[in-house]
């Protein structure tokens, strides 16, 4: 395990043009302290954990002091915003400190969320708010412990220093974890200024970088728009069926790693609405939960207008035609996990849509319905039946279920263990998150931040000796959302 003092930090992002970028050191900050350290973003980067309880960690990781051999910058992009391209965005507040490779020989980015204005800030102060970062840094441990790819954090550190958004607000910095942050708008901005040759530069680079095999095919271009099209369409299609809304799927927020990027105002259904969107912002319901596989589609269009200069226009449109039956197999192949079902004919078509149709019909928790649907039909699964208005609908419905699992003639157990693994039993639910966001902001108590996180290292099971030590209740987090706390929103400036 390494320390702080021999991370080895590189940047091969800092040796491009430099219109891609401003080198620029993280701004001072008064007092820093830590709110939480994430052992497991540790691990990523190879870090002794140790390291954490060092004074010198909250000065490195608040931009107070540089690590040897990093070489930090703000990366110039632009993007569509709610369908409209925004050409002055820009990593305003964002650090790319640089690259960390761990002793498996893959590299990580570190990058310092609200560590100062740069060029970018267009005004704007360069901090982010504790609340923000608290918000970003549990996301990404909870969709990792889904097995949804993401970034992660490695800890959140506190600064003295009160920022102003429409009342005084106590600021943070978020020490994020990723294995890019180059965005599909890194990409628009050259295109929209006519610079193909820095388009190009970029695209090798990430070549170079994420996809070595194909560097020396001549259609390697295509080949890497393709890939990024078949992730990005993996991701969209894990997040539908968990039930997680991103809020925010600006081309911007749209990496080319196919990780979940940039959180904003996002959350998880309670129940089941296609119409549901945790950001206030989005009052015409654009990334709503059952309009995030299109606007896939459409921000990969975006992205792939900024390659036509290296990509004919007709290659692009036929990997495009690639994405909704990609998009589609891969929902359904889930669907199917957490139904605990291999055989996915019309059948489990019919007996899937009566299902969602039910769902939305009733007044029953997603994440809750599927973890009980496992004890089906030799368990304990009448809490699930009572959940539903109308007791005759649900039984039949179990029982044509019934017989697609008896067609399929797996032992009862087996089936179970399958399903647990595959449907969560405690998730990120908004009440919980802002309770921790509560007793941070309102008592500097950060006890709450690191209990979510440790419960969601592993969403699927109980875990008595953890629970034990951190004070985790399982029934209290595995609860419904309380009727007077559903469909919790949050503007795009929280």
């Amino acid at each position: 395990m390494k320390n702080l003092d021999n991370l080895n930090f590189t940047n091969t992002f800092i040796d491009l043009s430099p219109e891609l970028y401003q080198a620029k050191s993280p701004d001072p900050v008064t007092e820093p302290y830590l709110i939480d350290f994430n052992p497991a973003g540790a691990k990523l980067i190879g870090l002794d954990p140790a390291e954490s309880e060092r004074q010198e960690f909250v000065e490195y990781f608040a931009g107070n002091k540089l690590l040897t051999g990093s070489k930090p910058l703000a990366m110039a992009y632009s993007g569509h915003q709610f369908g409209s391209y925004n050409p002055r965005l820009g990593d305003g507040r964002g650090i790319l400190l640089g690259e960390v490779t761990n002793g498996d020989g893959h590299k990580w980015d570190i990058h310092l969320k609200g560590a100062g204005p740069t060029r970018f800030a267009r005004g704007f102060d360069g901090r982010a708010t504790m609340r923000a970062s608290i918000r970003e840094y549990l996301a990404g441990e909870a969709l990792h412990g889904l097995n949804i790819p993401t970034t992660r954090s490695l800890a959140i550190i506190g600064i003295r220093d009160l920022i102003y958004r429409q009342t005084p607000e106590l600021a943070a910095v978020l020490v994020r974890i990723s294995d890019s942050h180059v965005r599909f708008g890194s990409f628009e901005l050259f295109h929209y200024t006519n610079n193909p040759n820095r388009v190009q530069e970029l695209a090798d680079h990430v070549i170079h970088h994420h996809h070595p095999d194909i560097e020396n095919e001549a259609d390697r271009y295509r080949i890497f728009f393709g890939r990024v099209l078949q992730k990005t369409a993996f991701l969209i299609a894990k997040w539908q069926a968990s039930g997680f809304v991103h809020g925010v799927m600006n081309t911007d927020n749209m990496c080319v790693t196919g990780v979940t990027f940039d959180y904003g105002p996002y959350g998880f259904i309670d129940r089941f609405d296609p119409g549901y969107t945790p950001n206030s912002s989005d009052t015409g319901g654009r990334y709503s939960l059952g309009k995030q596989a299109q606007i896939g589609y459409w921000n990969l269009s975006k992205w792939g207008e900024s390659l036509c200069h290296l990509v004919d226009p007709e290659d692009i449109m036929e990997e495009m035609a690639e994405y909704q039956p990609t998009y589609n197999k891969m929902y359904r192949d889930l669907i199917g996990q957490k139904l605990g079902l291999g055989v996915l004919d019309s059948e489990f078509t019919e007996l899937t849509g009566s299902l969602f149709q039910l769902l939305y019909d009733n007044p029953v928790d997603y994440t809750n319905f599927f973890r009980a649907l496992s004890h089906f039909p030799e368990g304990n699964y009448e809490g699930l039946i009572h959940a539903f208005s109308n007791r005759n609908e649900i039984e039949e419905w179990l029982n044509r279920y019934q017989r697609l699992i008896e067609r399929e003639d797996s032992p009862f157990e087996e089936r179970k263990e399958a399903m647990d693994g595959v449907n969560p039993k405690f998730i990120l639910r908004q009440y919980l998150l802002q309770n921790a966001i509560d007793k941070a902001v309102k008592e500097a108590d950060f006890s709450e931040i690191e209990r979510l996180r440790v419960l969601l290292e592993d969403p699927f099971r109980d875990r008595p000796e953890i629970f034990k030590k951190y004070n985790i209740d399982p029934d209290l987090y595995a609860s419904d959302t309380p009727d007077s706390l559903l469909g919790m929103q949050l503007s795009c400036s929280a």
